[in-house]
């Protein structure tokens, strides 16, 4: 998790984000860590104990009689519904603040049956998942979509695979549903802050890759998910390959990333060499079924993909380069055709210390992305602190005032 400490030290968000690492802290631990009176720290730790933020017993520190009480993170407190959606399957999964995926389901579908088809989907997933898990209130639902989508708003920017999505205003019809936090993002950044989050927390620079029915690509720049300035950063799959041979892709163009190395070329390619590929998945099995042309085809997938992740990386300077999707799943094939080209083309001094590795998280990294933006968002200091502002407002009962975006799960 990104700190607040130091941007809004006295805040109750900031001072619950120190505790969100796990550890226990007393009351002078806090104090002697954030340099807040003891006063403060008193009543910012009231408030985020009334919410149910936080767990914690004791009155003060210890004065060589009983131990004092300690004070942590609850992840418990509330749940968040989170989706990755791709072109042919969704990830479909409800954690906790924590980020630990609670229950997950994975569901076939094809996006291009639209919004109304698919959102309906999703809610009636997540509402069998959450009969599974002790109840809590609702914090707020993640998606990931696989197009562009403008982050600020929610909604698809002309998805090239999307058909009837764009423009088409996903929060609203979710929050109908769940009359809570909405957040949509693009599905590979959320990739991208699911490895992160859960795999490689201390990498700053990294770039996680989604070879699957497309390709794409999130960036973490300085531990945080860089979009650009119009949400479109890491769209991979759309830079010409150089040794194309005039595939047409569905954007219109030629020789794309996507048309030539994608799971659906991939296999085109196999039917071609009389093979029974007609999907990613088919691809995958006859690579690990140790088929010498499927390995061969794949393999060059592989060096055709880390053609164009040469100059990214050349550019960027990423620590990590993480490979993941469904296309992925074919091994080391597709994996050693990236490092071939990489290191091949890249420049010595970017390569010197870079890793290229398979994704950690699989297919719930986008889900964990998912959560992990709603986490961040609920959690932030303009966020929870206003939400706190209504728990001290509601007087000295000590109880949480629901938030006019909050559901409780019965």
């Amino acid at each position: 998790m990104e700190s607040t400490l130091g941007v809004e030290a006295g805040s109750p968000a900031a001072v619950l984000r120190m505790l969100m690492d796990g550890s226990p802290r007393t009351r002078a631990e806090i104090v002697a860590a954030t340099g807040l009176a003891r006063s403060t720290v008193r009543a910012r730790l009231d408030l985020l104990v009334a919410a149910g933020l936080v767990t914690g017993s004791g009155t003060g520190e210890s004065t060589g009689g009983r131990p004092a009480g300690r004070f942590g993170f609850n992840p418990g407190a509330q749940l968040v519904l989170a989706a990755e959606v791709g072109a042919t399957h969704a990830t479909v999964a409800v954690s906790d603040l924590g980020c630990r995926l609670l229950a997950v389901e994975q569901v076939d579908l094809d996006v291009a049956d639209g919004p109304a088809v698919i959102l309906p989907l999703l809610v009636m997933t997540w509402r069998k998942l959450l009969e599974t898990v002790d109840a809590a209130e609702i914090a707020g639902v993640g998606i990931g979509l696989p197009g562009p989508v403008e982050h600020s708003t929610g909604r698809p920017n002309n998805p090239p695979i999307m058909p009837g999505w764009d423009g088409f205003d996903v929060p609203a019809a979710i929050a109908a549903e769940f009359d809570v936090p909405v957040l949509v993002d693009n599905e590979v950044n959320l990739m991208a802050l699911g490895e992160h989050t859960a795999s490689h927390p201390d990498v700053r620079h990294m770039i996680v890759v989604k070879a699957a029915t497309g390709i794409g690509a999130g960036l973490i720049s300085n531990g945080v998910l860089h979009r650009g300035a119009a949400g479109a950063a890491g769209d991979l799959g759309h830079i010409r390959v150089p040794a194309g041979e005039e595939a047409l892709c569905r954007c219109g163009n030629t020789d794309c990333l996507e048309a030539v190395a994608a799971g659906p070329a991939v296999a085109a390619k196999l039917r071609e060499l009389g093979h029974p590929a007609h999907s990613t998945a088919d691809v995958v099995s006859l690579v690990r079924s140790g088929n010498l042309e499927a390995g061969r085809v794949v393999r060059q997938a592989g060096r055709d993909i880390g053609e164009v992740l040469a100059g990214c990386v050349s550019m960027f300077n990423p620590a990590l380069v993480v490979i993941g999707g469904l296309l992925a799943d074919a091994g080391e094939m597709l994996l050693a055709g990236v490092r071939e080209s990489i290191y091949r083309r890249s420049l010595p001094l970017a390569t010197e210390n870079l890793r290229i590795v398979a994704s950690s998280a699989g297919v719930t990294a986008g889900a964990l992305g998912a959560a992990a933006m709603v986490v961040r968002h609920v959690l932030s200091p303009e966020v929870l602190d206003a939400r706190l502002g209504q728990v001290a407002a509601g007087g000295s009962t000590g109880e949480v005032q629901p938030s006019s975006r909050a559901t409780r799960v019965n």
